[in-house]
């Protein structure tokens, strides 16, 4: 992740290579103001660095359009899936809220804000928001493992599988029994 983030900064540096991704100003000008490329650009564009692997490459371009075009679900959404990928759970968290409190029937939103919310250890919330997914979606397979996944920690965390049973211990030279089976070295020790 982090050479994913380092060539997106050096394209979006004035004179980097590739022509600069959301940081392109043009010949001539200063850094001051914004990029020629439309918001539709630099979703386009963020969206394919995201299927391509790249997540926080993607992250610096959605976050782009995102400022540019706040209101707009399908960016915010692309941008917490980016930021869920690059290991940003908050702000992916935040992002997937933001869009399933516009629309709280967005199955995906919900879905996002139960996994992000597992990710930062609130499985009680991550089991809502994955409950939701399910309900609105149930053929989903990938929604249906994730809700098991995190029932299961909280029944997990609960105890509800009873206590851990102890570890077998073999014994070692100290418990032997007196009289017993000897190991070579406790017999070159003597």
């Amino acid at each position: 992740m982090t050479r994913g983030r380092e060539r997106a900064q050096d394209r979006n540096a004035p004179g980097g290579s590739g022509g600069g991704a959301a940081g392109a100003d043009g010949p001539g000008e200063g850094g001051g103001e914004e990029p020629r490329e439309s918001v539709y650009e630099w979703f386009r564009r963020g969206s394919q660095l995201l299927a391509q692997g790249s997540a926080a490459a993607a992250v610096q371009l959605l976050e782009r359009a995102a400022a540019a075009e706040p209101e707009s679900r399908s960016i915010k959404e692309t941008l917490a899936r980016a930021q869920f990928d690059a290991g940003s759970y908050a702000a992916a968290l935040e992002n997937f809220r933001e869009v399933a409190l516009a629309d709280p029937s967005d199955d995906y939103a919900q879905f996002g804000w139960g996994l992000a919310a597992a990710r930062m250890g609130d499985f009680e919330a991550s089991a809502e928001h994955l409950a939701l997914a399910v309900a609105m979606r149930p053929e989903s397979d990938h929604y249906r493992a994730a809700l098991r996944q995190t029932r299961a920690t909280l029944r997990a965390r609960a105890g509800a599988f009873g206590p851990v049973p102890p570890h077998p211990r073999w014994p070692g030279p100290q418990d032997a029994e007196p009289g017993g089976p000897r190991s070579n070295r406790q017999e070159e020790q003597e």
